[in-house]
């Protein structure tokens, strides 16, 4: 089986000088695309059990570390990612169902199986009253039942496709494209409702580009992406026939074609994370003249949110280009653009035909993945998408043992006081910032395990043998959720991830940093373990999250989550000057099997400062730990190799070349191999550790490591 595993000296070249269930899935970091929050990882998309019927987690070694998937005949200056997980690379396969594996994936799929075994003990009784896992049964059996979905074909679509055809002019277009907010369905324009980062206490609504199916506007204007829009172009074509729209292939051209128009008109990756452009506040009656040439009244109307006082524009020169391209795209390809979107969205709920489909383009084209997930791992999703925090509460019954919420909490403790003690040695930051920084670290919030409060989810209605009617239901309760808040006070104790998901992440507004409980577990965090392992790993994911509160971006909230310029003119310059030469490093890499393509700086700053920072203060944390005593040895590694042996093991990653590159085009993290070794180049004690020389391959002189944190 075909595996990309790329070396930090040999398939890594260093050239520095000196899908989900559904396409509206609720499993992201945020409960809208809108929302604030960064997290650790991108992937690649009490009933029910007893205490003695768990899913074990497996442990990493005696201690911590996998010493069996090590390969110590690497220098570890050479290749750090191999020394530490070299055997492991060799003997690992990526199992058949996915584009890429590692650590967070290993995790995953415990995940998973744990959730199937809930759901599938779950009662089978009466949805409508029989309580949440009634529902979350039924939800699961409906999906499962291929033959019932077989049967109906393409049926469960002809309302939708009929409604598209019967939108002759752009008033009814308009109206469709504010109805997919939640629907199936597409739009030029994202609407979120999300805290408001210039008043942290109240919702308000988000305005973002949208309506581009490949993803990133890289996609469509690039040279060397043309194989994949000719097989795009072909897939749309697909979509059409299956749903019997008219005229697929005339119209898949003329779909592509008005695609490319919007990502011209889209703002990059890097732009559309640049804070300060991205908060513009716009009155609803004002669109109108801003951006005409859409029937903004009927659209925000149609999505429910009339009553709006206004929307925050996130690309405000994009939004006007928009609106010109709906106004003057012909009618029927707006009509054909609508209909692919909402078969394409659907596709993974609808008969083989629709989902293979889906599948041979989505994820074994685009990602190289070979087979599609089983059955049972697409239910236990659709059934997390739809009611993830019923199953969180019963997986943290089984799985979150009170003990490892309290070593939690005193790692964390540790860390901030690390991060102040880091915050008082910096030598480039004056004292009029710095105590603004004391001021928000102090301020930080913590969130551990799952929330004290859980989802209500009485007012969803869940059907047996209903798998479409289902995900309808549960897309406009969703989206209903989330604009009947609009103006409203922001619940403090909202989640914005569920306890069975890995990863973790901060909300720049609530200015927190959030751990659910799937990540507490090896190779992450384990009680048992030797506390350096802990310190390099969870510790250093720990200070990852604290630091994109200092971020590129993070740093431009203050301690109240209000976003404002809390930085001295002076202190700010060198900021960016270390940031700046950090994002060289990582654009640095090369990817031999994917000539021309690099890791975008600009995109990934703020999770590579997250990874120097966090390791930065993981490390601080680790030694102020020990009260001056020295560290005890351990199979010959002492207590700093074994911190940053940590660090590297929780990003064990192999790629299938087509994931890397979706990752490298639409990703917002340096791929994970690059994670194990990256940061630590600009880290003077990992030299000192492994006695690391100018003559191994990854060092970089004194003078030219980035000194941020």
């Amino acid at each position: 089986m075909k595996k990309t595993l790329l070396s930090a000296a040999t398939a890594v070249a260093l050239t520095m000088a000196a899908s989900s269930a559904i396409a509206h899935d609720h499993e992201h970091a945020c409960l809208d695309d809108l929302c604030q929050l960064q997290s650790l990882f991108q992937a690649d998309t009490s009933a029910g059990g007893s205490a003695e019927a768990t899913v074990a987690a497996e442990r990493m070694g005696t201690w911590g570390i996998d010493t069996a998937g090590m390969d110590i005949s690497v220098r570890p200056g050479e290749d750090f990612f191999r020394y530490v997980s070299g055997k492991w690379a060799e003997n690992t396969e990526i199992p058949s169902d996915k584009s890429s594996y590692g650590a967070f994936l290993v995790l995953r799929d415990l995940s998973e199986a744990r959730v199937r075994q809930l759901v599938e003990g779950y009662p089978t009784g009466d949805p409508a009253t029989d309580g949440d896992q009634a529902k979350v049964a039924a939800l699961y059996a409906g999906f499962m039942d291929e033959s019932a979905i077989e049967a109906l074909g393409a049926k469960p679509l002809e309302p939708k496709l009929a409604a598209i055809r019967a939108a002759t002019d752009r008033e009814a277009l308009a109206t469709l494209m504010g109805e997919s907010q939640g629907d199936f369905g597409r739009s030029f324009f994202g609407l979120g409702v999300s805290d408001d980062q210039r008043d942290p206490d109240r919702y308000t609504l988000y305005m973002s580009q949208s309506g581009l199916g490949l993803g990133d506007r890289e996609m469509y204007l690039r040279e060397n992406f043309a194989p994949q829009r000719e097989r795009y172009q072909a897939y749309i074509a697909q979509m059409l026939e299956l749903g019997g729209w008219d005229n697929p292939q005339q119209n898949a051209e003329a779909i592509l074609a008005l695609e490319t128009k919007i990502a011209e008109a889209h703002w990059t990756r890097a732009e559309s994370r640049d804070r300060d452009k991205t908060y513009n506040p716009v009155e609803l009656s004002a669109f109108e003249t801003t951006a005409p040439g859409f029937p903004w009244a009927t659209y925000f109307a149609a999505a429910g949110v009339p009553q709006a006082p206004r929307a925050v524009v996130r690309q405000s020169t994009a939004i006007p280009k928009l609106a010109a391209i709906f106004g003057e795209a012909d009618i029927a390809t707006l009509q054909a653009w609508q209909a692919f979107g909402t078969i394409d969205s659907a596709s993974p709920l609808l008969s083989k035909a629709f989902s293979d489909a889906r599948f041979e383009f989505r994820n074994k084209f685009l990602s190289g993945q070979p087979e599609e997930q089983e059955r049972w791992k697409r239910g236990v999703s659709f059934a997390e998408n739809t009611m993830g925090e019923a199953i969180g509460r019963d997986y943290v019954q089984l799985y979150f043992p009170a003990d490892s919420k309290a070593k939690m909490d005193e790692l964390v403790a540790n860390v901030k006081v690390a991060m102040g003690a880091r915050l008082d040695q910096l030598d480039w930051m004056g004292a009029e910032t710095k105590a603004e920084a004391h001021k928000k670290l102090e301020g930080f919030g913590l969130k551990i395990g799952h929330p004290d409060t859980w989802r209500d989810y009485s007012g969803l209605q869940v059907a047996r043998g209903d798998v479409f009617g289902n995900a309808e239901r549960s897309m406009a309760f969703e989206w209903d959720y989330r604009r009947n808040r609009l103006g409203q006070q922001v619940d403090k104790g909202e989640w914005g991830m569920t306890p069975q998901t890995v990863n973790a992440y901060y909300n720049s507004v609530k200015n927190e940093i959030v751990f659910p409980a799937a990540i507490l577990q090896p190779p992450f965090f384990d009680p048992d373990a030797d506390p350096a392992v802990n310190y390099g790993a969870i510790g250093g994911v720990i200070g990852h999250e604290i630091i994109h509160g200092f971020d590129d971006q993070g740093r431009k909230s203050d301690g109240e989550g209000v976003l404002r310029d809390w930085w001295t003119a002076e202190d700010a310059a060198k900021f960016e000057a270390q940031a700046a030469k950090l994002g060289a490093q990582y654009e640095a890499y090369e990817f031999p099997q994917l000539p021309g393509m690099h890791i975008n700086g600009k995109v990934a700053m703020g999770e590579n400062i997250g990874d120097l920072g966090g390791i930065t203060i993981a490390l601080e944390a680790y030694r102020r730990s020990l009260d001056g005593k020295p560290a005890p040895e351990l199979d010959g590694f002492s207590g700093e190799q074994r911190l940053f042996m940590g660090w590297a093991q929780v990003w064990r990653t192999l790629w299938r070349d087509d994931a890397l590159r979706q990752q490298l085009v639409n990703g917002t993290h340096s791929p994970g191999h690059i994670r194990a070794f990256a940061p630590l180049r600009n880290v003077d004690a990992w030299y000192d550790a492994f006695d690391i020389t100018a003559q191994d391959a990854l060092w970089i002189a004194p003078e030219d490591r980035v000194r941020i944190w």
